[in-house]
């Protein structure tokens, strides 16, 4: 039996699946896990379907290991792990920054990829890392078709309007506008929806996806029409480590009053602003809930609230709103940030089933709520799968 691997390399972790090919039927997942803590002391865990442990393995004196290196490992591993006759025919990758000109999931080649390395400096914490680690499956196979799977593409179509900044137009054509991120996430959540709630995916819905890095996604009809990320991933929405929406003065002000250099205010914004640098404490939403701190508090309080605008000025551009679906990690397990964020919507004619709240039911809002509240559990490995399957059947 044939299988595709769906790989999300990121700075500090790497995620994988491996998906047994069923003829065109649904993709069987066969294994999971991850690589995380790459950079400090690296851990491997990988699992089956139904979660039974395959393998752990620490590296507590491996800082120095790369991706490449930890990759190696985990194809070492593979290819002693008895697959039971499955044949590894491709790899699929999240690749974060596919710029203007790529949309759809493309084949690797040194063309796609000489593109993709130009477009480093728009994502810097995430494209390098995704394309170390395409560079790397080729060293290990070089035969083994790779495919990339671009998190910008999904909104792509959206208005012109939406992409533009207030700018000289000059900038826009160079390729400084809004792009927007977390698209596989999107895309994979719209399709759920469409499965389960056919007339709700049919019409005017916001997508939560709120984890370490968080934006919302206004659809309409299961596409993008926009979102709150824009030319980076920093924009939008207050995040773990990263800061959102900022006043642009605010950044003039740190390098030209606080001589605080490019690289220093951007390491800034990227690593120690969001949750963490509002709390002092923690990036980690449960450390934060679990506090007594009154900054931890303040910091939640934060994130909710600029949640709840957000969401505001989406349902306008939307001209109304008949759905809301949380995913990603706090969106799914956080009952309290999501209970906060639906009280801060009640004009918008939420009203939140405590009870299924609480028990992250499918469906927390009341059955006479004029607006459907959903959790959506994202899969942005299984979406990287089917793209990569549909990639490789383009190319036959």
């Amino acid at each position: 039996m044939k299988a595709i691997v769906s790989l999300n390399a990121g700075s500090s972790s790497i995620k994988f699946a491996l998906y047994a090919l069923t003829g065109n039927g649904p993709l069987a997942l066969a294994a999971s896990g991850k690589i995380e803590k790459i950079g400090i002391a690296p851990r491997l865990v990988a699992r089956t379907s139904d979660g039974t442990v395959l393998l752990e393995r620490d590296w507590p004196d491996g800082a120095a290991m790369t991706h490449a290196d930890l990759l190696g490992a985990l194809f070492a591993w593979s290819a002693a792990y008895p697959l039971e006759g499955r044949e590894v025919i491709a790899v699929g990758h999240r690749v974060v920054h596919g710029g203007t000109a790529f949309a759809a999931p493309m084949r690797v080649d040194a063309a796609l990829l000489d593109a993709l390395e130009a477009l480093c400096p728009l994502a810097p914490l995430h494209q390098p890392h995704n394309l170390a680690a395409i560079r790397a499956i080729a060293a290990l196979d070089p035969a083994l078709p790779q495919v990339a799977c671009f998190d910008t593409g999904f909104h792509q179509g959206r208005p012109e309007l939406a992409t533009r900044l207030a700018l000289p137009r000059a900038l826009h054509d160079q390729g400084v506008r809004r792009y927007g991120f977390h698209g596989l996430s999107y895309e994979y959540v719209a399709r759920r929806l469409a499965e389960l709630d056919p007339a709700l995916a049919a019409g005017r819905v916001i997508v939560a996806h709120l984890g370490n890095g968080a934006s919302l996604c206004a659809m309409t009809g299961g596409r993008s029409v926009d979102t709150t990320m824009g030319f980076t991933a920093l924009d939008g929405l207050m995040m773990g480590t990263r800061c959102g929406s900022i006043d642009p003065g605010v950044v003039l002000h740190l390098q030209t009053q606080l001589g605080m250099s490019a690289a220093a205010v951007e390491a800034m914004l990227y690593h120690d602003s969001g949750l963490l640098g509002v709390s002092g404490i923690s990036s980690d939403m449960r450390t934060l809930a679990a506090s007594r701190d009154p900054r931890a508090e303040e910091a939640i309080a934060l994130f909710v609230w600029r949640a709840v605008r957000e969401i505001g000025a989406l349902a306008a551009v939307l001209g109304g709103l008949d759905g809301i679906v949380f995913t990603a990690g706090i969106g799914e397990n956080d009952a309290e940030v999501r209970r906060r964020i639906c009280a801060g919507i009640a004009w918008l004619g939420v009203t939140l089933d405590e009870g299924g709240n609480v028990a992250h039911a499918p469906r927390i809002s009341r059955p006479d709520s004029r607006i459907a509240v959903h959790i959506i559990p994202t899969d942005e490995e299984r979406m990287i799968a089917l793209h990569t399957r549909a990639a490789l059947e383009a190319s036959a």
